[in-house]
């Protein structure tokens, strides 16, 4: 059985809402929710802890109703991205804060800080108060506090928002160390696909209060259940028809330009197909590989973002967003009007509806 379940939950709060939302997550998951700004991912939180009462549905945790529990009752922590620390109280009472309710033995309870502390990095912060600490230091001892208690879940809400990349990426690995060692269930709110592959074993995609996918990152990037989620992900959206199928693989017409994909669609069918940016390979010249879409381009775009590129390839009137990374970029010396061989694989071609 599923070790938090919720059924068919439906909330109406005006400008924000679910519909129909049903999830399964297994003990020990790590599920990333993602999606566009009033989604409803907090809300699908903040439901689930308590806070709002569903006009319909149920939420379970451990095969336990949990729909009208009391919010202290649910065993459920959550870490916001503002952190929520007492300012008047040092970072070590502030972690201790929730464990005093669990335990009297006050030799335990300093243990248990040290250990996590030491595990965050933060051990040697203890007797300092909120104002003196970084912004990356106010969120380990938020997430000190909130794994500490050991509760069955712990939810997060965007919680390295205001945090720089490098402190974010420092951030990732000492959570996900201290997420295993504590063998949590995590459901973390994003809206930092860096998250997803860093952290998840699970992600959620969320609009309009609906859930659209639900599944590991790698099935939901690379195949997108529908054009709204294919879009939300970054991936290249084409339009095309299906011209013929050669032995496994079709051949597709997108726009007058010939692409194969290994998916099967029924001939004369109009589809749109998906091709992820980082399965697009660039080169000076093209050379012999297991390719079987291979055209010459002509970059028309460039974009540097944080640690990668994003360069929009023309083939024959086809526009193509691509992923590389800045040392790619020098290499090869991309620039604006450069042309360039495009290739990638009929197995990263996704044919959606």
């Amino acid at each position: 059985m599923s070790f938090v379940k919720i059924e068919n939950l439906n909330i109406n709060l005006g400008e924000f809402k679910l519909e129909d939302v049903n999830l399964s997550v297994e003990k020990g998951d790590y599920v990333t929710i993602i999606g566009p700004t009033g989604s409803g991912k907090s809300i699908l939180l903040e439901t689930a802890l308590g806070f709002y009462t569903p006009e319909t549905g149920k939420i379970f945790l451990e095969e336990t109703d949990i729909t009208n529990l009391n919010p202290e009752k649910r065993d459920i922590s959550i870490i916001y991205q503002d952190y929520a620390l007492f300012p008047h109280m040092t970072v070590y009472e502030n972690i201790e804060y929730g464990l005093k309710k669990r335990l009297n033995d006050k030799k335990t309870i300093k243990e248990e800080i040290i250990q996590i502390t030491k595990m965050l990095g933060i051990d040697h912060l203890l007797n300092r108060k909120p104002e003196t600490l970084s912004g990356g230091e106010m969120q380990r001892a938020s997430i000190a506090r909130g794994l500490i208690i050991k509760p069955k879940i712990l939810f997060m809400d965007e919680p390295f928002s205001a945090l720089d990349v490098k402190t974010k990426e420092k951030i990732r690995v000492l959570v996900k160390t201290a997420i295993k060692k504590y063998g949590t269930t995590v459901l973390h709110v994003t809206h930092d696909f860096e998250d997803i592959w860093s952290l998840a074993d699970k992600v959620l995609i969320m609009k309009g209060g609906r859930v659209y996918q639900y599944g590991t990152p790698e099935e939901v990037f690379s195949n997108p259940s529908s054009e709204i989620v294919a879009d939300f992900v970054g991936t290249n959206i084409l339009d095309s028809k299906v011209e013929e199928i050669s032995g496994n693989i079709s051949v597709l017409d997108v726009s007058g330009v010939k692409i194969y994909s290994s998916d099967i669609a029924k001939v004369g069918e109009n589809v749109k197909v998906s091709i992820r940016p980082e399965n697009i390979i660039v080169a000076l010249k093209c050379f012999d590989s297991s390719a079987k879409n291979v055209f010459n381009g002509k970059v028309t775009e460039i974009k540097k973002r944080g640690h990668l590129v994003w360069l929009t390839l023309d083939i024959g009137g086809v526009d193509l967003k691509v992923l590389i990374t800045p040392n790619s970029l020098e290499a090869l010396e991309i620039e604006e009007n450069k042309n360039l061989c495009v290739m990638f694989k009929a197995t990263g071609v996704k044919i959606i509806r």
